[in-house]
């Protein structure tokens, strides 16, 4: 307390207790008089003001015990999480700041747990379903879209993770056994939901904690759909336009040509309309062979055969020995699907020498990974790279990935993508064995 707020306070104490003991000494003087000891006459001098002087300091210490008694209330009301308590002191001084400082913490307290009620209301109706694991991978925190998911609507806090995977879908298991981002599907073509995961660790509290993002994609996948479908309209226009508005004015020419009697100049005019018609017929096969494909024919491809037919035409490396065994797989389609995806991979940016195929036989199914050390993809081209016609490339036309997915799918089987740790993009085929 500073000097010029102790200074009054001091002085009234003093005021105070010099008025008492002038009173004692006056009272056990005239008492004196009454009896023979002068000991006796201040015992019954001090026992007459006593009750006096206690009344007095109760009044001056009750502000105070009032103030202590709100404080310990206060304490009780936070433990509580009751933030409605405001204290006030008409005084200064020590007890002042101490309110002031009290009042100051409700404030910052209040509004820190306002905060975190509009984080929490945010977190519980986000659509994409949000899992909090500790390091034992027991869920801390799992909102109401992660509850839908995977509990059924259930409470999830305090389960154990991996036990809601085993009986989660195989797509979403192995989604999560790939590690990394990804996508997958669940359910079937007339009834499919594709989902985006995305896993992040962190540090909380001193411990790492790992944070899973689920989000369903299938009806912004279905409006990019649509779009990609009028785009693809629109190229099949443009390039329908560019090879049959030369055709027609070339066969004008021509008709011309011979009605003038000039016949020389109209091989020249029919060259061109050749090479257009085939250039447009070309065209025309390769969007149909992807609209039209055919229900596969399975029979046994031997592995070594498989990857054997694949190495004359593209290069890439085997991560591990090739299987002994066979595959039931339609073979054209099948070795069709492979090569593109290896394909892509070297247009990815990678190295010729990292691009890889991996193959790994699960209890159910054959699994066989391409992997790339390129650029991998970002979300937004993670989200859109199976559709048919997308394509990031300035050539592309986007049917490489659409078509493996088509064959993969026609197989009773699945594909996904996912980027790598350390760069580079896999891209897992899975296919019933």
């Amino acid at each position: 307390m500073r000097l010029r707020q102790r200074l009054p306070m001091s002085l009234a104490f003093s005021a105070v207790a010099l008025g008492y003991m002038a009173a004692a000494v006056a009272l056990a003087w005239v008492l004196s008089r009454w009896t023979a000891s002068p000991l006796a006459a201040g015992a019954l001098a001090l026992l007459a003001l006593a009750p006096l002087l206690a009344y007095h300091v109760h009044r001056a210490f009750a502000p105070m015990r009032s103030l202590f008694r709100a404080l310990a209330g206060t304490v009780g009301s936070y433990r509580d999480g009751d933030y409605g308590f405001s204290l006030s002191w008409a005084g200064g001084g020590e007890l002042g700041d101490l309110v002031a400082s009290h009042n100051a913490l409700r404030e910052q307290r209040v509004a820190l747990v306002q905060r975190e009620l509009l984080l929490d209301t945010i977190v519980q109706n986000t659509p994409v379903a949000m899992v909090l694991l500790e390091p034992a991978r027991r869920i801390v925190l799992a909102n109401l879209a992660a509850r839908k998911l995977l509990g059924e609507g259930r409470r999830l806090e305090g389960h154990a993770f991996d036990a809601l995977l085993a009986a989660a879908p195989d797509a979403m298991r192995d989604a999560f056994e790939r590690g990394g981002d990804g996508m997958f599907s669940i359910g079937d073509e007339d009834e499919e939901d594709i989902y985006h995961l995305s896993r992040r660790r962190f540090r909380l509290n001193g411990r790492e904690h790992e944070l899973v993002l689920l989000r369903q994609l299938t009806a912004e996948l279905r409006r990019q759909e649509v779009h990609t479908w009028k785009k693809v309209i629109r190229v099949i226009s443009h390039e329908l336009n560019n090879s049959l508005a030369p055709i027609a004015s070339l066969a004008h020419s021509g008709a011309e040509l011979l009605r003038r009697g000039q016949p020389e100049r109209v091989p020249a005019a029919l060259a061109t309309i050749e090479e257009r018609a085939r250039h447009l017929e070309g065209f025309i096969r390769g969007y149909a062979r992807f609209a039209k494909l055919p229900a596969p024919r399975t029979e046994p491809v031997d592995w070594c055969r498989l990857v054997a037919q694949l190495r004359d035409q593209v290069v890439f490396a085997v991560d591990g020995p090739v299987p002994a065994g066979s595959i039931r797989v339609d073979a054209a389609q099948f070795e069709q699907a492979l090569l593109n995806l290896i394909k892509n991979a070297h247009e990815s940016g990678s190295p010729a020498g990292e691009v890889e195929l991996a193959i790994r036989r699960l209890p159910e199914d054959w699994r066989i990974d391409v992997l790339d050390r390129g650029q991998g993809m970002n979300e937004a081209v993670l989200a859109n790279a199976l559709l048919p016609f997308y394509s990031t490339k300035r050539n592309g036309t986007g049917l490489g990935l659409a078509l493996a997915r088509e064959i993969a799918e026609a197989h009773g089987g699945r594909i996904a993508l996912l980027n790598r740790d350390g760069g580079g993009l896999c891209v897992s085929l899975t296919v019933p064995a």
